[in-house]
């Protein structure tokens, strides 16, 4: 079996700032996850009544379609602030993971790639970005829970 070489530097004169901040670097991935995602959350709950936003999940033939309403601000919300400061950090993730995962597949497919179309660009970010933290492994590092 062949030796694990070190990874070469891009910028070697860097060595020592990599160092001293790659024990940072899953906490400040996990926090900007998080903290991108709260405003979206926020500003759903309060320009966009469940009434209205409800029906939207009903179009897709979802059922419980208020209840999934209520989930979708909790996720935004909650679940997103929990994933940014790392409090209850593997239920977040996979929390905000999958309800990211379902709005790539239901909601924005149709719409193609890029964002700027309401495509689907943003919400794969948010999915590939929170589900590492799912696991117990990555959650652990630099986590308040």
């Amino acid at each position: 079996m062949a030796a694990h070489a070190e990874p070469k530097l891009i910028f070697p004169g860097l060595e020592g700032l990599y160092e001293r901040c790659s024990p940072y670097s899953y906490a400040l991935m996990r926090f900007a996850t998080g903290a991108i995602l709260v405003p979206h959350g926020i500003q759903k709950i309060l320009n966009t009544p469940i009434a209205k936003f409800a029906p939207n999940i009903a179009a897709k033939g979802l059922p419980f379609a208020e209840a999934l309403a209520y989930l979708t601000y909790f996720a935004e919300s909650a679940a997103a602030a929990c994933l940014a400061i790392g409090l209850f950090t593997r239920i977040a993730a996979a929390v905000v993971g999958i309800e990211m995962l379902v709005i790539v597949v239901l909601f924005q497919w149709q719409f193609g790639y890029f964002w700027t179309n309401r495509g689907y660009e943003f919400a794969l970010l948010g999915c590939c970005c929170a589900s590492p933290f799912s696991s117990r492994a990555v959650a652990a590092i630099r986590s308040i829970d």
